[in-house]
């Protein structure tokens, strides 16, 4: 009775990925809205500038960086369904996720992304301004402990893999 309650209580990661899902097209959809704003805005201001430029460039950033976030969401919900659901669904070969592994390497990747985005989005929002010296240390301390992790990880034996000619087998 216990083994078919825990078999049958996978399920209930059904409520977290419809969560991710609903969060992940809302933030997508309210950022669509944005962007737009921010457009229509500029068209009806008329005016260009070297500082209009600036500003609508910082806005997309901005947009990029949300978007990226929201991407993460969506890859996050699409790797909890093939684990825990249905390991059938057609993805895109960069986004086979196999394991938990698979699905923290995707995620980290995304991450990576969005760092970076948000260090261009400052550094073009902040033209005057030391701060960014440290944000733009801040940003390559967290990219290149991200690297390694994935380095580390992609080297690591997993459980039930075969062994290697380096293990001595």
């Amino acid at each position: 009775m216990l083994r078919t309650t825990l078999a049958s209580s996978k399920y209930i990661v059904v409520v977290a990925i419809l969560g991710i899902y609903v969060a992940a097209v809302a933030l997508i959809l309210y950022e669509i809205a944005v962007v737009g704003s921010a457009i229509v805005d500029t068209l009806r201001i008329g005016s260009v500038s070297p500082e209009g430029a600036r500003l609508l460039a910082v806005g997309l950033l901005a947009a990029i960086d949300v978007f990226l976030i929201a991407i993460v969401g969506y890859i996050t919900c699409v790797g909890l369904f093939a684990l825990f659901i249905d390991d059938t669904i057609p993805l895109p070969a960069w986004l086979v996720i196999r394991n938990i592994e698979d699905l923290k390497n995707n995620l980290i990747s995304v991450v990576v992304a969005v760092l970076a985005v948000l260090f261009l989005k400052e550094a073009v929002a902040r033209t005057r301004d030391l701060d960014l010296l440290g944000l733009g240390i801040a940003v390559a301390l967290m990219i290149a402990s991200l690297t390694f992790f994935l380095k580390i990880n992609a080297t690591a034996p997993r459980a039930g893999d075969p062994p290697s000619e380096k293990d001595g087998s």
